[in-house]
């Protein structure tokens, strides 16, 4: 006799609720926010770090984007906007994408197994990296 057997995750903080509205982007918005011009420092501009998330797969997630320092972060979830995950190639859920000026500068990709292979502090490292290298 087979058994069925069912894990339950408790629901994280980091669901589509617990994200502030004006995080989210769409099909529309998307284009202009992430070529939006916020001052940093020496007259540059803040990147800005891109959250593609899917609600299957929300406890992937990333759940510390509050720490996220110098960046502006959005999420979109790819559901709802098909044309940014097509131009952008988003396979899986989540991925991660740090545009600077508008220009993809850096990917962080899920794997076949929907985890992301990246921690909060390489995506601050790479946002770190960015704001340097823009001020020469």
């Amino acid at each position: 006799m087979k058994q069925l057997i069912l894990i339950l995750i408790p629901f994280l903080s980091f669901s589509q609720v617990d994200v502030p509205e004006q995080y989210w982007l769409s099909d529309s918005d998307f284009e202009s926010k992430i070529n939006e011009k916020v001052a940093f420092g020496d007259d540059n501009n803040k990147p800005v770090v891109v959250e593609f998330w899917a609600k299957f797969n929300e406890a992937n997630c990333l759940a510390e984007w509050k720490q996220i320092e110098d960046a502006i972060y959005y999420r979109v979830n790819i559901a709802e906007t098909p044309q940014a995950k097509k131009k952008y190639r988003v396979r899986m859920a989540p991925t991660i994408i740090l545009f600077k000026d508008g220009i993809k500068e850096t990917v962080w990709k899920a794997g076949l197994d929907l985890e992301l292979p990246t921690t909060i502090e390489e995506i601050q490292e790479s946002i770190n990296e960015v704001n340097k290298a823009s001020k020469f």
